[in-house]
């Protein structure tokens, strides 16, 4: 689907583009009186012209995550954190308004995508990894999705923090796949991918 409305995007004019993303924005004022639909259809547009970098993230992250969690697992982590992550960043944000610290024109700025979405099953593969790789990992998403809360506060850092937190916070729902299948072991897979290498040489 995402192709299809980056398709779209690419065959109508600047202005029309900004009009129709403007429209499926979860921003305060469309929150407030349409949150339903707008929740929705952000989830089906992008923030651009390109969705190569979405494609590369589905075949990496996403497919694994729902071959490992199944169809409605992977759903149920990556909704709950859109719509949970636009009310915690989006409430901040009128917080900010409301007291000074914020541009009120911001009621109206442009929040639209499928990254809390992504963000959420980022954290939920961590369970999805053997020891002590885990760590690893976990300290790797931490980084990437705080460190840029620590250089420049914004809304949309605030939702994709919150989306790799909701994403860690269904540890519950991941408990009945690990008899379902192997954790996912690095040095494993390299091993494998050395072995296949060698037998091609």
């Amino acid at each position: 689907m995402l192709l299809v409305t980056t398709i779209i995007q690419h065959f109508v004019s600047r202005a029309t583009l900004s009009d129709l993303l403007a429209e499926r924005s979860t921003n305060l004022d469309n929150l407030h009186h349409d949150p339903v639909r707008v929740l929705i259809e952000s989830l089906l547009w992008v923030d651009g012209y390109f969705w190569l970098p979405y494609l590369a993230m589905y075949w990496f992250l996403h497919a694994p995550a729902e071959r490992w969690l199944g169809a409605l697992r992977w759903a149920a982590i990556g909704l709950s954190a859109h719509v949970a992550a636009t009310y915690i960043s989006e409430g901040l944000l009128q917080f900010a308004i409301r007291h000074g610290m914020a541009n009120p024109e911001l009621v109206d700025v442009r929040d639209i995508g499928v990254s809390y979405f992504l963000a959420a099953i980022v954290g939920a593969l961590t369970y999805h990894i053997v020891y002590p790789w885990r760590w690893a990992y976990v300290g790797t998403i931490f980084v990437i999705f705080g460190l840029p809360l620590l250089i420049h506060l914004s809304f949309t850092g605030v939702g994709h923090f919150s989306s790799m937190l909701i994403g860690l916070a269904w540890y519950p729902i991941t408990l009945s796949r690990k008899s379902h299948n192997r954790l996912w072991d690095p040095a494993e897979s390299y091993g494998r991918w050395l072995h296949r290498r060698a037998a091609q040489c």
